[in-house]
């Protein structure tokens, strides 16, 4: 993988969650596209490719400290940047 398709993929791993350890604003301010079992989903609070899974939030509940509960789900991840237009580079597992 060259170095400039590498700066265009998206990492293995990311979550919207600023307390997250896997949280990078600069990322997640170009927009990341998610397709998770063949399907686009705009829900995602975090992924991770290379485990094949993905974690969205469980209806409106709370947990004690006000954060959304989430739900982990398991199947094939894609994610490619979004300001890259049409047929950006896409990051999966394989």
């Amino acid at each position: 993988m060259t170095e400039e398709t590498q700066n265009d993929t998206p990492p293995d791993r990311l979550s919207v969650s600023p307390r997250s350890e896997y949280f990078d604003a600069d990322k997640l301010q170009r927009g990341v596209g998610i397709r998770f079992k063949d399907r686009v989903r705009t829900d995602i609070e975090e992924y991770c490719i290379s485990e094949g899974w993905v974690r969205v939030q469980a209806g409106k509940t709370m947990d004690r400290k006000g954060q959304p509960l989430t739900i982990r789900l398991t199947g094939p991840v894609e994610a490619w940047y979004e300001d890259l237009g049409e047929n950006p580079p896409v990051a999966k597992k394989g």
